[in-house]
């Protein structure tokens, strides 16, 4: 037991964690592609990337 945690514990808050930043990288990577493939579309990539950021934020998604 490390400061009140197991082993276990620790792990698991590990990869819960790099679980979130792997969905927030596939957004922003799709986005980018976009934004680069059709430029005038900027505004609506930004604004969807946002949104999805902040609902994956609020509700705590995960994935796996």
């Amino acid at each position: 037991m490390i400061d009140g945690i197991t082993l276990a514990q620790a792990a698991q808050q590990e990869a819960q964690a790099s679980a979130s930043f792997s969905i927030n990288g596939i957004i922003a990577l799709i986005a980018g592609i976009l934004v680069l493939i059709f430029p005038r579309i900027l505004n609506y990539v930004v604004a969807i990337y946002l949104i999805a950021i902040g609902l994956i934020e609020i509700f705590d998604i995960r994935i796996g």
